[in-house]
């Protein structure tokens, strides 16, 4: 039973490590990464041997496989706590809504709008980057003054100079 909550409490450490650092290399944070790297490999292999020893126990492999599964659930509630990286909202309105665009810059979001056509009329859209643990902030807010916007929220995978960056000097 000792082997059994070991082999459990293992994979619920290495695989949200594993998880983070995955994400860590996707986001180019490669001396974070082969840190967590080392700790993944050495919980890893600690792990397998005690699966591995003696007897394989069926109910050793299920709970290792098991253990994996939630590993996941909780390095992926782990990463989404985090928030780690930024993001890049597109916010698309009928009209020019300045008392949102001067809330959200008063509140430190950089904002560039654009005018564009739409089908039946002019559009705007306001193209605001920042830092992932601030995204449902900023989108609360605007669902708040806009209702009917259409928001899309994606990664940057590469970004250089602008209002964020400066600010954080």
């Amino acid at each position: 039973m000792k082997d059994i909550l070991l082999i459990l409490v293992l994979q619920l450490l290495y695989v949200p490590i594993y998880t983070l650092r995955t994400i860590f290399l996707v986001k180019n944070i490669t001396a974070l990464a082969a840190i967590l790297g080392v700790a993944e490999m050495l919980i890893y292999v600690f792990g397998l041997s005690i699966v591995f020893s003696g007897e394989q126990s069926l109910v050793q492999m299920v709970v290792y496989a098991v253990g994996f599964g939630i590993g996941i659930i909780l390095g992926t509630m782990l990463e989404t706590k985090l928030a780690i990286g930024y993001i890049n909202v597109t916010v698309n309105t009928q009209q020019k809504n300045t008392e949102l665009i001067t809330l959200l810059r008063n509140n430190g979001f950089g904002v560039t709008v654009y005018t564009g056509e739409g089908r039946d009329s002019d559009r705007f859209r306001m193209e605001v980057l920042t830092k992932r643990n601030r995204e449902n902030e900023l989108i609360a807010t605007v669902e708040h003054y806009e209702p009917k916007a259409f928001i899309i929220s994606y990664e940057p995978r590469r970004f250089k100079g602008g209002f964020l960056l400066n600010r954080m000097k």
